[in-house]
């Protein structure tokens, strides 16, 4: 996109917090598909239990041994692929999961992977985006920052963010870590 920045590994050497929050605005795209990020949700490493490494030995194995800024990507509930960036090098290390888009290029293409016609539907999830992005189990470990078919890059200037909760949860629902553009359609749950 013309005027953005390519973003870097050192925007993922930070606190999950604070790229949650920052990527609210930056474009990411996979292949022929891209949109504006409108809404990602934080988790640490240590102490968070709704992170994978709470419970999940190969999820802690992943922290330690893959660079900031890949691609950690799992199926939910044995159905759904979700996408996260890694984050580490700051105190406090995590992920940070891409939690809805606003569709901007390839939409055609979305609306065929998606079934859906209506642009709100089509990435207003962490599952809808991936299907619509076709991300798959493929991606895990991937890194997204200089594989060829990616996209991430930020636009100039600041972005109005609000946070919440985190949802779809039980287990430490209650941080606020959740990061969504104020009043846009495109999120997944409105606040």
């Amino acid at each position: 996109m013309s005027g953005n920045t390519p973003i870097g590994i050192e925007f993922f050497q930070r606190d999950p917090l604070i790229c949650a929050r920052e990527l609210i605005g930056c474009t990411f795209g996979f292949g022929d598909t891209a949109g504006k990020i409108v809404e990602t949700e934080a988790y640490a490493a240590v102490g968070d239990r709704a992170c994978h490494t709470w419970k999940r030995a190969a999820a802690r194995e992943f922290v330690s041994s893959h660079a900031p800024g890949t691609a950690y990507v799992y199926l939910n509930y044995g159905m759904h692929w979700l996408f996260n960036f890694l984050v580490k090098g700051a105190q406090r290390e995590g992920f940070v999961l891409i939690r809805a888009l606003e569709p901007l290029e390839g939409i055609p293409l979305m609306r065929r992977r998606r079934a859906r016609e209506s642009l709100q539907e089509l990435c207003s999830g962490p599952a809808k985006l991936t299907q619509a992005l076709g991300i798959t189990g493929d991606h895990h470990g991937c890194d997204p920052l200089i594989d060829k078919g990616w996209l991430l890059s930020k636009p100039p200037g600041d972005h109005a963010v609000a946070v919440s909760n985190r949802i779809g949860i039980t287990l430490d629902a209650e941080y606020p870590w959740r990061f969504f553009s104020k009043g846009c359609p495109f999120v997944s749950f409105p606040a």
